[in-house]
């Protein structure tokens, strides 16, 4: 069986999201970021990131990680790629053109998107967004994505997903990583055809399953 380490509150969401999709079983191991616990190493801590029983599985700390079948994998949105190619269906690549296409969203998301749009969501989490520095970096990170999203309004142009004509894990993937910039109204708005594909998302019953577990975790 399927399990995944993490809280719903990080990027596990991702993972929660693809197994809810898939309708497969799996087991949660609710892994909490070590920031978030007074001493993560006390003998009395919740599963942290530095709990010693999570390092066995992930040696780098981090969340989240997956284990199937004794598989292990540490990176969200390669266990999702993985999680689609083993159970298949219509969020799976139909062939290898289409597998090297959300491959690259793939890629694209985590390297062109998600760096910009984690620290946004960051700054907000810090409470840092009305301070000098928050408005800088806020500014900074939203003008580096105009082409990101400049990019994806161009590709939407004449379809309502990424790939293929239908929603697949490369749409949950990127779904997840522009989640981190909804605050940025602006971007979306002059940008309507992601801001309808982003809904389109968010609008699937597991999506939605997901968030009302994630909104059942404390915030801090």
């Amino acid at each position: 069986m399927l399990t995944i380490y993490g809280v719903y509150r990080s990027r596990a969401s991702r993972n929660y999201w693809m197994a809810r999709e898939l309708g497969i079983p799996f087991t949660s191991v609710p892994v909490l970021q070590a920031r978030r616990v007074a001493d993560p190493l006390a003998a009395d801590a919740p599963i942290n990131t530095k709990s010693p029983v999570f390092l066995a599985v992930n040696p780098m700390g981090l969340i989240p990680a997956i284990e199937d079948d004794g598989v292990v994998l540490t990176e969200s949105l390669a266990n999702n790629l993985y999680l689609a190619r083993k159970h298949g269906g219509p969020l799976a690549p139909a062939d290898i053109v289409e597998e090297g296409l959300i491959g690259n969203w793939t890629m694209w998301a985590a390297t062109e998107v998600e760096p910009h749009a984690v620290k946004i969501i960051l700054t907000y989490d810090h409470g840092a967004e009305e301070t000098e520095a928050g408005k800088a970096t806020i500014a900074a990170c939203a003008k580096s994505l105009e082409r990101v999203f400049a990019r994806m309004e161009q590709h939407l142009e004449r379809r309502d997903y990424l790939v293929g004509d239908r929603f697949t894990v490369a749409d949950l993937n990127l779904a997840e990583v522009f989640r981190y910039a909804m605050s940025q109204t602006q971007l979306f708005q002059t940008h309507p055809r992601v801001s309808a594909w982003l809904a389109r998302c968010h609008a699937r019953p597991a999506f939605k399953a997901m968030m009302e577990q994630r909104l059942t975790e404390p915030a801090d």
